[in-house]
């Protein structure tokens, strides 16, 4: 049970990185736009004249702000979709397609709701907010990730669901949508009534994250941290940056919950004239880790290395030092810590913690996207000016660091004799990754576990079934799994492209409940009726899946 829990927060925390993956690249706009267009930071730096209103370069940053901010400001259908194709196992397209109208009935129907008891003046403070333009419950990026779990779970359930002839046209992929659109109706209308305490239980958290000062500061860069290696850190620190959990600030006039979204709204906003550091509090920890931390131990690890192995293993960790200053991307060099000497991520979770905790005390106001690396204390720290964001103790701070880290490093592996790159007994030197970690793992839990899947294989190979023998009928009239390219289909026809037209068996074709097949050059139509999506389907689930035999 524990197990299938886990897989299940794992799944969730990776269909996270979709919707999370956007947010570099708006965060990157609306830096560079949001600074460039304030008045504050063109006073500062003289150039007024030069990117002023009336310009056109203020005209560009204009833009560049305007189409950032809309990325923050939609987070929640974004989450919707993006939780929903994570989700999914099959016929993604679908899942997206659903999760976005799923997300508009849903907050359609709470508008409703709303209107029908009383309006906005009936609803307590802050309780409503404009989603996408509907007048709905302020549920956040929430009310995505439910829609995504959820219609990712009826989507999963229904892909491939028979209806009877009449209704066969609804079947399969098109029934998902119907299904999400009829559920997410009652799910509004229940929302309405369960939202308001679930709401306030969650503002009772936030207040209670924020009154925990430091020490809880430091409790929340630590179990970041530490969550790394299962994978669970996007579950983790997601409510703390995108819902009330992480604090609310009213920012131009506008209520905001979440870290991330209070300190882009004041990037946003020209009003602004310092940073929340009750948000900051959850991001600025990262800068002193990832630029001058990791590089510390990277170093550590060098100079610890076998003299005769050195210059290979300054080439590897150069590169992992560097990717970790400029992006944030720490994989290789935490990932080898956890695979070759355990003792040193636990002190880098602890350091981790002290960060974020002095970062804190400091009063830095340094947002980031998702990486906490050079280009988001360039774009949200330096270009934001001191006054605003006090970056420079960022540099104070991670001096000490990188000395810390290099020093206590360099005496552990020396100390205790870890087999850190360059070290290792044999010839292979190499940094690790999640994948050596996870393969490390499964080695482990090879014994028992092997044989109860050899079991699941057999019942799953016994139990293939009609759809899977017609599938395979169908392979075989194409001319084989290498020679399909492209699999489709339309109302009643399932339309296939092959690489060679000669190889298509129209006998076999037929055999398989085919009215007809028709054949457009390399293009070959075979007519099922209403019944063609559930098809398709499951011819894809078996190229996917089964491997033909000769």
């Amino acid at each position: 049970m524990k197990d299938r829990i886990f897989g299940v927060l794992q799944r969730v925390g990776r269909s996270f990185m979709l919707p999370i993956a956007i947010l570099p690249v708006a965060g990157l706009l609306l830096g560079i736009g949001g600074s460039f267009t304030n008045a504050t930071m063109l006073e500062t730096y003289g150039l007024t004249g030069i990117l002023g209103p009336g310009t056109v370069l203020f005209a560009i940053f204009e833009v560049m702000r305007e189409a950032g901010d809309i990325v923050f400001a939609n987070l929640p259908i974004i989450f919707a979709m993006g939780v929903a194709i994570g989700m999914a196992r099959r016929e993604k397209e679908v899942a997206a397609l659903a999760a976005a109208i799923a997300f508009f009935i849903m907050h359609a129907s709470i508008g409703a709701m709303i209107v029908i008891n009383g309006g906005t003046e009936a609803m307590p403070d802050g309780a409503v907010a404009s989603v996408v333009g509907i007048t709905s419950l302020q549920m956040g990026v929430f009310g995505g990730i439910i829609v995504g779990l959820g219609v990712a779970s009826l989507h999963n359930r229904f892909y491939r669901i028979s209806l009877p002839q009449v209704l066969s046209f609804f079947g399969g992929t098109r029934f998902v949508p119907i299904i999400s659109a009829l559920v997410y109706t009652a799910v509004g209308i229940l929302m309405y009534f369960i939202w308001p305490p679930i709401q306030n239980a969650i503002y009772a958290v936030g207040n209670l994250v924020l009154n925990s000062g430091y020490a809880g500061t430091w409790v929340y860069g630590l179990m970041e941290r530490l969550l790394i290696p299962f994978g669970l850190h996007h579950v983790f620190y997601l409510p703390f940056w995108q819902t009330a959990v992480g604090g609310t600030l009213e920012v131009g006039g506008k209520l905001i919950e979440g870290a991330q979204n209070i300190f882009f709204a004041q990037l946003a906003d020209p009003g602004t004239q310092q940073f929340a550091v009750s948000a900051t509090r959850f991001m600025s920890g990262k800068f002193p880790l990832m630029i001058f931390g990791l590089p510390g131990a990277a170093l550590a690890m060098y100079r610890t290395a076998d003299p005769q192995k050195k210059k290979t293993v300054a080439g590897l960790l150069i590169s992992a030092a560097l990717t970790a200053m400029i992006t944030g991307i720490t994989e290789p060099l935490e990932f080898t810590f956890l695979f070759v000497a355990p003792v040193l991520y636990v002190i880098h979770c602890v350091f981790a913690g002290l960060a974020y905790m002095l970062m804190h005390v400091l009063g830095v106001g340094v947002g980031m996207t998702f990486s906490g690396g050079l280009i988001d204390l360039f774009l949200f720290g330096i270009l934001q000016g001191n006054a605003k964001t006090n970056w420079l103790w960022i540099v104070v701070v991670g001096v000490g660091y990188f000395i810390v880290y290099y020093v206590l490093f360099a005496y552990l592996i020396r100390r205790l004799n870890l087999k850190t790159p360059g070290r290792e007994e044999g010839s292979e030197i190499k940094l690790y990754r999640r994948s050596d970690v996870e393969a490390r793992k499964a080695a482990a839990q090879n014994g028992s576990a092997a044989g109860g899947q050899d079991e699941r294989t057999y019942g799953q190979n016994d139990a293939m079934s009609a759809e899977a023998s017609m599938s395979a009928a169908i392979c075989r009239g194409l001319g084989g799994k290498d020679n399909i390219s492209d699999i489709d289909c339309c109302a009643t026809r399932l339309r296939c492209t092959v690489f060679e037209a000669g190889k298509v068996e129209d006998a076999v074709l037929k055999a398989t409940g085919a009215s007809g097949v028709i054949h457009k050059g390399n293009g070959v139509q075979i007519i099922y009726g209403p019944r063609v999506t559930v098809i398709k389907s499951d011819l894809e689930d078996y190229l996917d899946t089964f491997i033909e035999e000769d």
